[in-house]
């Protein structure tokens, strides 16, 4: 059992992990301080699930890792890579199922406290109990069938190029990928089925289909605009997705070429869709 010293005033996070009757690993966080360097250090033990701390780490690593392999990059030009926060406000932005059973437990709740004289209202208790029990029901439905949206890192160098050099494929995609969908198993479904082939000759099961993690808004080194997206797949490798170059090529064309290359973790893979659209094509068309 090793010793820590730190400085009084500071606070050390220890970690340490155990195994319950049923054999699964734990993490215990223990919050020291150190105020009092003279005696013992006092403890508070925080119970974490290691599933749920290690499946929130990861979300995290994904974004980070991504952030710093563009910069690490051979590929990608040097140039503004200040990232640039998505601001615009949608509605598609919004998760309708947390509207929808926010207002409706809230109608339901009242309802009850007037119709039971507690809370003041008592003649429109029928009515909030009305609409309030069908908008809890539509509310936990859309949250149930909800597919929450994926990150975005947009660079201020691509957002300069994005109303030039995005092509209309490109623009749907990232706008279909950063929103709230309903009733969608995962983002891109429909492409990644007809590319993959689930359950066809040839094809992947659809249980080993790649799952979108984020996407990627960044400028190349001979300065064409391109849209990367990342995907998490387990039970591939990388040349299942190198022989599928060309589908994705001819899926998000025209006036695109796809890339794929192999991500900073293990399971991560890239696709980057480059717009073969310039500046000076665009202003020559219009």
């Amino acid at each position: 059992m090793g010793s820590i010293s730190a400085a009084p005033g500071t606070t050390v996070l220890l970690s340490s992990r155990r195994l319950d009757l049923c054999g699964r690993r734990h993490e215990n966080l223990s919050l020291v301080s150190s105020s009092q360097p003279s005696l013992m250090p006092k403890q508070r033990w925080l119970y974490v699930p290691e599933t749920r701390w290690r499946r929130e780490i990861l979300k995290l690593d994904v974004v980070a890792r991504a952030a710093d392999s563009t910069s690490s990059s051979a590929s990608v030009a040097s140039g503004d890579r200040t990232l640039i926060p998505d601001e615009e406000f949608t509605l598609a932005k919004i998760s309708f199922g947390v509207i929808g059973l926010g207002l409706g437990v809230s109608l339901l709740s009242y309802g009850f406290g007037a119709y039971f004289t507690i809370l003041p209202g008592t003649e429109w208790s029928a009515i909030m109990l009305t609409y309030g029990f069908p908008l809890s029901i539509i509310g936990m439905a859309l949250k149930y069938a909800e597919l929450k949206p994926v990150p975005c890192l947009s660079y201020s160098d691509a957002v300069k190029l994005r109303e030039s050099c995005a092509t209309p494929i490109l623009t749907q995609v990232r706008n279909d990928v950063t929103r709230y969908r309903y009733g969608d198993e995962q983002h891109l479904e429909e492409a990644l089925k007809r590319i993959f082939q689930y359950g066809m000759g040839g094809g992947i099961p659809r249980r080993s289909a790649p799952i979108l993690q984020l996407i990627r808004e960044e400028v190349l080194t001979d300065g064409r605009y391109c849209v990367v997206l990342v995907f998490e797949a387990k039970a591939l490798t990388l040349s299942d997705f190198e022989k599928r170059q060309a589908k994705f090529t001819s899926f998000f064309g025209p006036n695109i070429t796809a890339e794929v290359g192999k991500g900073e973790s293990e399971n991560l893979y890239e696709v980057r869709l480059i717009s073969n659209l310039s500046t000076n094509s665009v202003s020559s068309t219009s």
